[in-house]
Parts: C-alpha cells; sequence; structure tokens
C-alpha cells in the first residue's frame, strides 16, 4: 500500500487559522442576530468549535469561563446521548449546570454537531446569557432559593433539531417558561444561526482539504498548545503556595497551588460544604476558574484549545461550594468562581509580585432590573454586570472602569440603549473619586453609575467585595469595597449586597459604587 503523502505545515497553518476565523465568524453572527442588549451590546456569550468527542479547538471573542464551558457541555451531551445517537442536522440545547451547562439557568448552551462525508468531525457551540428562563423574580436569579428547581427552566443537554427537524415541542416548552418569550426566541435562533455558520464554513474546510489533513491540524494544534503550555510552567518557580482567604459572609476558603516542571495543581479539598443557597458552583466551574489563572500565567499570548491545559490538575471534593453536586442552586454561581479566581490569582501574587497585579475590585456586581417600559408597555429586563477598577502593577497605575476579569473582551450598555429600550434614566455613570488603592503604583478607578425610575420595577443584585476590601500587593493599599444602594422616594435608603425581589417605585434611585483596584507597592514619603 502507497504511504499517505505527508501534510505540509503551510496546509496545517491554513486550517487551524480557518477554524480560528470560523469561530470568530459565530461570534459576529450571534452579535449581529441576538434580541438582547445583555448579548448584542455587552457581549454577555462565548463561542467555540471543538472537535467530534468535545476537545476545545477554537474560540470567539467574549467571556473567558464562557468559553471554558462549551467543551465540558458538547462532553456532557455526548456522555447522555451516545455517540452512535447523533446524526446529521442534530441541535442540542443545554443550561442545566448538572448536565453540562456548568453555570447557572441563565446561560444557555446550543451545541451543533458537524458532519462531513457522514462523518462527525466537530462541533460548533455557543453560550450566551438569556434575560429571563422563568423561576420565582423576574430575570430568574432569586437569592431566596434553596434547590435549584426554584430558579427556572431546566434544559438537561436535550434535542432541539432532530435530523434538521426543529422539536416544536421542545420549543414551546422553553417560550412558556419565561416571561420573556419573545427576546428568549430570538436569543435562541440567532445561536442557532451561529452554529449553522460555521458549520458551513467547517464542512467546506474538511471538504477543500480532506479529512486527513483537517485531523493532521487538530492534532498538531493540541499539541502545540501543550508544548507552550510547558514551557511557561517551567518558567515558573517549583513549589507548593496556599491562601486562606475570608469572605464576605465570614466563611473561611483555602487552596494549595503546586508547580512542578509537569504539572500545575490547584487544590481545592477542604472548603465549606455546598449551601442551600444560589452560590454554589459545578466542579466544571472551578476547573475553569484553575484554567484561567494556569493560562494566564503559561501561556497568556495564545488562544486556548484542549491542549492548552494537559498540564493542569485540579482537586475538588463533592459536597462542596466548589462541586456541588445533588439539587443545590447555582444562581449566583459567578460571584462564587470569580472569588476563586481572585483568590488564585492572590495565591501566586505572593509568590511573583514584580510579576502579577494587585487585586482587582473581582465581582461581577450583577445588576437586574424588570418591569414594564414607561412609554411602551412593554415587559423588559435588564441584566447589567458593572465595572470597576483593576490593580496596579510593579510598573505603572491600575486601569481605571474595566470589566471584572472574568469578563474579557465585553463592554458596557451604552447610555442610549438603556434609557431607550428599558426606559430608565441614567443620571450618572462616571469614574469614582477615592484615594483607596493607594501605592507606589495606584490602582485603577472604579465607578459611580445611577439608575432613575420612571415607572415600577423589580431589582436583583449579587455584589462581592461589598465587606473584604479588594487587596494591595506588595505593600500596596486596599482598593475599597462594591455596593449598592436604594434610595427611595420617600426618604429611606437601603444598602444591598445580594438581593431580589426588591419593589421599586416611580422615582426611586439605584445608587452604584464599584472599587478601586488594590496598589502596588509601599506609598511614597
Amino acid at each position: 500500500m502507497k504511504a499517505a503523502a505527508p501534510i505540509d505545515p503551510i496546509t496545517v497553518s491554513v486550517i487551524q487559522a480557518s477554524l480560528i476565523a470560523a469561530a470568530d465568524e459565530m461570534f459576529a453572527v450571534l452579535n449581529k442576530t441576538a434580541m438582547s442588549p445583555i448579548i448584542y451590546e455587552v457581549l454577555d456569550v462565548g463561542t467555540g468549535i471543538t472537535d467530534a468527542h468535545g476537545e476545545l479547538v477554537s474560540s470567539g471573542a467574549g467571556i473567558p469561563t464562557f468559553v471554558g464551558v462549551l467543551d465540558k457541555a458538547v462532553k456532557r451531551i455526548i456522555e447522555l446521548n451516545g455517540l452512535d445517537t447523533i446524526r446529521e442536522g442534530d441541535c442540542f440545547v443545554s443550561n442545566d449546570p448538572y448536565y453540562g451547562g456548568v453555570t447557572h439557568l441563565n446561560d444557555v448552551v446550543i451545541a451543533l454537531p458537524v458532519f462531513s462525508g457522514g462523518e462527525l468531525v466537530a462541533w460548533s457551540a455557543s453560550i450566551a446569557h438569556w434575560n429571563d428562563i422563568g423561576g420565582k423574580t423576574p430575570g430568574s436569579m432569586a437569592v431566596d432559593v434553596t434547590e435549584i428547581f426554584q430558579e427556572g427552566l431546566r434544559l438537561p443537554a436535550v434535542r432541539l433539531f432532530d435530523k434538521g427537524v426543529p422539536l416544536r415541542s421542545v420549543f414551546d416548552i422553553i417560550m412558556a417558561n419565561s416571561r420573556l418569550p419573545d427576546f428568549v426566541q430570538g436569543d435562541l435562533w440567532a445561536q442557532v444561526a451561529a452554529s449553522r455558520k460555521a458549520e458551513s464554513r467547517i464542512r467546506l474546510l474538511v471538504e477543500s482539504y480532506g479529512a486527513g489533513a483537517y485531523r493532521v491540524a487538530l492534532a498538531d494544534l493540541f499539541a502545540e498548545g501543550e508544548r507552550r503550555g510547558l514551557a511557561g510552567l517551567a518558567e515558573l518557580p517549583d513549589g507548593t503556595y496556599e491562601i486562606d482567604e475570608t469572605q464576605d459572609d465570614g466563611a473561611l476558603w483555602h487552596a494549595s497551588i503546586t508547580v512542578a516542571k509537569d504539572r500545575f495543581t490547584v487544590d481545592l479539598r477542604g472548603n465549606p460544604k455546598q449551601r442551600d443557597a444560589p452560590y454554589n458552583t459545578s466542579r466544571d466551574g472551578a476547573v475553569i476558574s484553575a484554567q484561567m489563572i494556569f493560562k494566564a500565567l503559561t501561556d497568556p499570548t495564545l488562544f486556548a484549545n484542549a491542549g492548552s491545559f494537559r498540564a493542569l490538575e485540579v482537586i475538588t471534593e463533592p459536597g462542596t461550594i466548589f462541586h456541588a453536586t445533588g439539587t443545590a442552586p447555582h444562581g449566583y454561581y459567578f460571584e462564587t468562581r470569580i472569588r476563586l479566581y481572585d483568590m488564585l490569582w492572590q495565591c501566586m501574587a505572593k509568590a511573583l509580585p514584580k510579576r502579577l497585579p494587585a487585586g482587582h475590585f473581582a465581582s461581577i456586581c450583577g445588576t437586574v432590573i424588570a418591569g414594564n417600559h414607561p412609554d411602551t408597555g412593554r415587559r423588559f429586563t435588564m441584566v447589567e454586570p458593572q465595572m470597576g477598577g483593576w490593580g496596579a502593577t510593579a510598573t505603572r497605575d491600575g486601569l481605571d472602569a474595566m470589566y471584572s476579569a472574568s469578563h474579557g473582551e465585553t463592554f458596557n450598555c451604552p447610555v442610549e440603549i438603556c434609557e431607550a429600550r428599558y426606559g430608565l434614566d441614567v443620571g450618572y455613570k462616571r469614574l469614582r473619586e477615592s484615594a483607596e488603592g493607594a501605592g507606589l503604583h495606584a490602582g485603577g478607578k472604579g465607578l459611580q453609575t445611577s439608575y432613575r425610575l420612571r415607572a415600577p420595577a423589580i431589582l436583583s443584585a449579587g455584589y462581592s467585595r461589598a465587606k473584604q476590601p479588594v487587596w494591595g500587593s506588595n505593600e500596596g493599599k486596599p482598593g475599597g469595597l462594591n455596593g449598592l444602594s436604594v434610595a427611595h422616594v420617600e426618604g429611606r435608603t437601603e444598602r444591598l449586597t445580594f438581593a431580589s425581589g426588591v419593589r421599586l417605585e416611580l422615582g426611586d434611585e439605584i445608587l452604584i459604587e464599584t472599587a478601586n483596584g488594590g496598589g502596588w507597592g509601599s506609598v511614597p514619603d
């Protein structure tokens, strides 16, 4: 038998670049076709492509923690359904952290298997925050829940299309369980369109270069990711680094990181038991926090793929807040995950103070306002993460008014869009003038924002770092606290951290302050 001709490196590079471009094109389609500002303005989404078995190949822009969801979601879909049952034209939907959703019920994954010549060659997947998925409170982010059943509709990695035919009953169930069915339907179809765009690109790629060349390109891509990860790991100082950190609720969290030449081990055993409250994360969620710190330390320049994390090991303990089991709720998982990521960052910053910046405001500061538009009467749900200050480094001051490190390449909703779509008055959005975060280099400034109600509404919010301040580095000063308060029209002021179902009246004002970043180095005399 004649041996197959070797694949030249230029062809391999073209295929790899095309897969990256396909994931970026998915992101552009989703951005341009979604109905909700949280998607098309804030870009609270992630897009990616995996191989046939769910190993991450490439990703578009968006939220780093969302990109980390997609390979895990696809693997769970395969595990639950079996590769032998998956057919061309199928499409799956999942939002449940116990069925590959990883985050909370608002974040919905759409995953589409890609076939070429009858062979499954890839999956195109996206995740996006939907404004309402049912549950106790508008916006589906209640704090007074004890089980996931109370948080909204669960979609356990089920078929949405069967051999290209939409399963109307599944669509109907989704629409009937949302307070905003038109927005949900529009955002769902935007995700389907994004997956179909990537599907066409991948199929054309395989048909143009051949399945053999395609597989060689993937193997080379994973090997390069692993090589770069190991090379970066070899530059880190060997040893075990530990941290204990007290949280706003008084709980003590612990982590240890062991660095060796071929292994980066994050040990999260011995942490608090999972809670009958929406502050848990799945094991996959904890893994994503570890993946982010590992990637930042070892190879921050190349996009992530499955090979990037082969040297990473994460140890969790089932039944804890970092590995919730059973029916524990997950509504505010993002605050637990970002607190974990920030703690791991602080752990390594103590070991590498000249390389890593001080702490940043490190909260999503999620603010959800739901009601009826005062001019049109149309129902709306505003979902708005907030921006804050980033930590100073050994060479410069911190950056002002950035999204959290978990948010990546996202944006704030413009004032004009907010006022037009939600019927709120944005009184101001300005930098927070504060001396907190002082140091040889000062932390970046947080924000002050005012929302004024033109009609009654319901508020939900989740703010951490509201009691324990942002940490400084190398004797730099702390950066302060995040906070939200409501100035009621009758004169009463209410300070909130985690709350839902808060009734707002015409004339009430929501006042938001986010923390400055931590300072780096001692304050000059």
